[in-house]
């Protein structure tokens, strides 16, 4: 198990999830670098479903959730999701509220769009643009609607969060403060700035003739 730093340690609490999921779960995914920590660090059972968007849309993550626990009202619905993919359609669990159903958001919030930054590091290090959020208390905005809401910012914090998320019978999210730094589950914001190919020198200058005025017969 990595030992990353920071107070909460992202591949085990995805153990530990795995470890209290029930038995018949479904789980949607959204799109994005958060994603590839639960299908490196998580397995799944027999009867259990993980479904996510193959083309790489985001958005898919809370409306899949709501989905499927209107079609499996039985069945527990998680959702994976980052703070951009919530950010998109993380208001559509108004739908949840609509028809009665509960399913559980898990936000992974880095304050960024991690995928694009990720690109904007590897190819152009330090020329961050449009890849910043400002994100609500997502916790709150849960609890506006009238459902459950958590923030977790310990590994340990997020097993009580989760059971009380569950117990509580009602929408819920569950707000993970992820390190932004830690960009992918495998490298850093600094690894990738390190690795980045340098630029290359701007080519010489080419110098010109000076323009010749054509002979006066041709003149106008």
């Amino acid at each position: 198990m990595p030992d990353y730093k920071g107070p909460l340690n992202l591949a085990r609490v995805l153990k530990t999830l795995e470890e209290m999921l029930p038995e018949k779960a479904v789980l949607t995914t959204d799109a994005g670098n958060f994603a590839t920590w639960v299908t490196r660090f998580m397995n799944f059972g027999d009867q259990q479903r993980l479904i996510g968007p193959c083309n790489g849309a985001m958005g898919y993550g809370v409306p899949a959730a709501i989905a499927a626990k209107l079609a499996f009202p039985d069945r527990p619905a998680i959702a994976f999701v980052g703070d951009g993919g919530f950010l998109m359609t993380g208001q559509e669990i108004a739908t949840a509220f609509h028809h009665g159903v509960a399913p559980i958001v898990l936000v992974f919030n880095n304050q960024m769009y991690g995928t694009i930054r990720m690109h904007q590091e590897r190819h152009y290090p330090g020329r961050v643009s449009g890849t910043s959020l400002t994100n609500p208390d997502f916790a709150r905005l849960i609890e506006a609607f009238g459902g459950h809401g958590e923030t977790v910012a310990r590994t340990e914090d997020f097993a009580p969060a989760f059971e009380r998320a569950l117990a509580s019978g009602r929408p819920a999210v569950i707000e993970i403060v992820m390190d932004p730094e830690q960009i992918t589950s495998r490298t850093t914001i600094a690894e990738l700035r390190a690795q980045a190919p340098k630029p290359r020198p701007a080519p010489a200058a080419v110098k010109r003739k000076p323009a010749t005025r054509p002979p006066k017969h041709l003149r106008p």
